[in-house]
């Protein structure tokens, strides 16, 4: 961790904002060609959400956050950017 554990979580917040940009690009474009996979798109978009979201209250609700503000924001912010990065990943090969 950066030697100020805020301006690393600081940075890490706006790549997630970059990265989640690009993957709202990419689904804006899929589910605007529309048929059955705009639809496939749509679902796991919905359910993926609901999953991520749910994975990290579980975490914190057993304390996989950690102890410290900072720590737990850090942890947050990997656990959405992993996601995120994924999609951005799946997307792009879809669309290449």
């Amino acid at each position: 961790m950066a030697k100020n554990a805020w301006m690393r979580n600081g940075f890490d917040s706006w790549l997630l904002g970059m990265e989640a940009l690009q993957v709202i690009t990419l689904r804006t474009m899929k589910l605007a060609a529309g048929g059955a996979a705009a639809q496939t798109e749509a679902q796991r978009m919905v359910s993926e959400k609901i999953a991520a979201g749910l994975d990290l209250q579980m975490r914190a609700l057993t304390g996989g956050l950690g102890t410290t503000a900072d720590g737990a924001a850090a942890k947050v912010l990997a656990h959405y950017r992993r996601k995120v990065r994924a999609n951005r990943r799946r997307l792009s090969k879809a669309a290449g």
